[in-house]
């Protein structure tokens, strides 16, 4: 299916310098929000603690709920609506790891039944420990590392059939971040250093295609966290899930043009690399648009009808699609043509 005409000719590449700037903007927004609130806002998957998720028959005062778990030493607790006004339900969180027996679930239905004088229904009722939280934080960034790394062995050995190459410094980097991980360095920081080693690698070894794959996908991770971090959103395992998966997306994305870039490279051999790669990304743009509008069409309506459940994954894939899109023909194609006018390849 084709929607656009195949003999387009926008010039995406005359643009590139607007796109990058509007790139590095969002990026130093989304760096600045995570260091005002001091990092990403975890959920008890990451921070450790309680949630407990209630429902009621009609509105209830938050205070009154309050005041019935006080009443049970339940303190240091927050306490807000959740899903549509009409569900009448409600999520409290506490920082506190509790014991979830059934003995309490039942002391818990008693107390705020007594002091909000309605009926409740205890819906969900969650406990995670700070040292398992902390083990899930650092998986789920170990997870994304990884998965950029085996990236990079999958782009250098498509596009530039650089295997070996690809596979040592890969293997090389996963050594060393774990070996400073058994002295106990910081795993954020550990992770973002590794990350800087691999571009610096990148350039030197010149894989290239592989660069601009990755500077992509971390411009995409790092809006979408800033993004979270901007509307005061928790971050939980399925929104690492969300992440995940967004990585997957914009690198499909990619790796069209990317094909039709090399296909053109040899079939306008004669023009310059700002034409082919401009060509190339018009060739594939009504591909692009259709998986994208379709894509987010579905993402939309799971945002909109999926439930509070499943409200935030929803809202980052939203996120990761649009910016992901964007980074396929802004950012991940015309770092190529900036890799030769640096004098990187002929």
């Amino acid at each position: 299916m084709q929607f656009i005409k195949a003999d387009i000719n926008v010039d995406f590449i005359g643009k590139r310098k607007i796109a990058f700037c509007l790139s590095i903007a969002c990026i130093l927004v989304s760096i600045g929000s995570l260091v005002i609130h001091q990092g990403p806002k975890y959920g008890i998957d990451f921070a450790g603690g309680t949630l407990i998720q209630i429902k009621f028959l009609s509105a209830t005062d938050i205070s009154s709920i309050k005041s019935g778990l006080n009443s049970i030493g339940l303190e240091k607790l927050s306490v807000q609506e959740f899903g549509e006004e009409s569900a009448h339900e409600y999520l409290i969180r506490t920082e506190n790891p509790l014991v979830t027996s059934e003995g309490f679930s039942s002391e818990l239905e008693k107390a705020l039944k007594s002091s909000v004088g309605k009926e409740v229904e205890i819906r969900r009722l969650e406990m995670v420990g700070p040292q398992v939280g902390k083990d899930l934080r650092e998986k789920a960034l170990f997870a994304m590392f990884y998965a950029l790394l085996f990236i990079t062995i999958y782009i250098s050995g498509r596009f530039e059939l650089k295997w070996l190459l690809s596979a040592v410094m890969a293997g090389a980097l996963i050594g060393a971040v774990y070996v400073f991980n058994l002295f106990d360095v910081s795993i954020p920081f550990l992770i973002v250093a590794a990350l800087a080693v691999s571009l610096v690698l990148f350039w030197f070894l010149e894989l290239k295609y592989a660069m601009g794959a990755i500077v992509a996908l971390i411009h995409d991770v790092t809006i979408t966290v800033g993004v979270f971090s901007i509307f005061d959103k928790e971050f939980t395992l399925p929104i690492i899930a969300a992440l995940l998966t967004i990585i997957g997306y914009s690198l499909n994305d990619t790796i069209i043009v990317f094909d039709r870039i090399r296909e053109n490279i040899r079939k306008y051999h004669k023009k310059p690399l700002d034409f082919i790669i401009n060509r190339s990304i018009n060739e594939t743009l009504s591909r692009t648009i259709l998986t994208s509008a379709t894509t987010l069409f579905v993402v939309v309506a799971l945002f909109i009808l999926g439930g509070g459940i499943i409200h935030d994954f929803a809202f980052a894939l939203i996120v990761g699609i649009v910016v992901g899109t964007y980074s396929s023909i802004y950012v991940a194609s015309p770092i190529l043509l900036s890799w030769k006018q640096l004098g990187k390849s002929k």
